[in-house]
């Protein structure tokens, strides 16, 4: 007999505006308690001292996290220059100092440098996995992390206010895999000034924005006066939500049925999509699978289970 997974089947998205100081897994663990989800998990690790979106996904949508994290990211942060540190942000102690200062004709000079597919090596202290080993459970046992540069996409980057001499804000859209921290370091090493990210703050990710998103605060007090369960579920969004950059196609009753066993089906009919590549379908405006348009034909690859 199949063991019973504890908790109840709830599916659907979170944008977690996620408080300074928590972990994205502590972050993952107090929604899911909320929920009482049987199964949750997160769309991209967000640093302790970070804020900003962190979407989580519970039940069935654990299903499309991978288009959430492939998605675009947008940041906007802040660099303290003067200092390089172990970590590349406000956590750790000052490893390179210096006394010049940057223009903002200084950096907007080096700027162009850091768009586009650029070579970027990881902070050491990162979540980066090293022979089965975390890249910072090596750090803070005080070895010397060797971490290969790898490329990463920034598709914009540019300086929004600059407080006084020795802070700049920025902003930046970039892909999978980018450290904004790692950003930080290696510009103030072009500029001759160091510097470190002192305030972190994701604004984006794929899909889902800030005007989407909601703090633990809010979900603690939704739950607390809900009735029912109401006021929880009206703050999650469905399924498909990251599936925004996938064709959709809408199927029969008798063709949802093929695919829920795991069946291709033939397109057909004016509506039928020309292109191929990743798709999902619907009937009845409920979500039933992920799959691949090819020639004419849906093939489901990762079917969704709502009894």
């Amino acid at each position: 007999m199949a063991r019973r997974r504890k908790g109840n089947p709830v599916n659907g998205w979170i944008v977690l505006d996620k408080r300074a100081g928590m972990t994205s897994t502590q972050a993952v663990g107090a929604v899911r308690r909320l929920y009482n989800a049987q199964k949750a998990g997160h769309a991209g690790t967000l640093d302790p001292l970070a804020t900003g979106i962190l979407p989580l996904a519970l039940g069935e949508a654990t299903k499309t996290v991978q288009f959430a994290v492939d998605g675009e990211k947008a940041y906007r942060f802040t660099v303290r220059w003067g200092g390089e540190t172990t970590t590349d942000d406000a956590e750790g102690p000052i490893s390179r100092s210096s006394d010049k200062r940057p223009t903002l004709a200084d950096i907007e000079a080096v700027l162009p440098r850091y768009i586009g597919a650029i070579m970027q090596t990881p902070p050491q202290f990162s979540a980066i996995k090293i022979d089965g080993n975390r890249a910072y459970d090596l750090a803070r046992d005080g070895e010397t992390v060797l971490l290969e540069p790898r490329e990463v996409v920034i598709d914009a980057l540019r300086v929004t206010a600059m407080p006084d001499d020795n802070t700049t804000v920025f902003e930046a859209e970039c892909g999978r895999g980018t450290y904004v921290r790692a950003l930080a370091r290696d510009i103030g090493r072009d500029l001759g000034c160091f510097g470190h990210v002192i305030e972190l703050r994701r604004t984006r990710v794929g899909p889902f924005h800030e005007e989407d998103s909601i703090t633990l605060d809010e979900l603690d007090e939704a739950a607390r006066l809900d009735d029912g369960g109401a006021k929880l579920a009206s703050a999650l969004l469905g399924v498909e939500a990251a599936l925004a950059d996938l064709t959709q196609i809408s199927v029969s009753q008798q063709d949802a049925t093929r695919i829920m066993r795991g069946q291709s089906i033939l397109i057909r009919g004016r509506d039928a999509p020309v292109m191929g590549g990743e798709a999902y379908a619907v009937s009845r405006g409920q979500p039933l699978a992920i799959g691949v348009l090819e020639q004419g034909e849906f093939r489901p690859i990762r079917v969704f289970n709502f009894g």
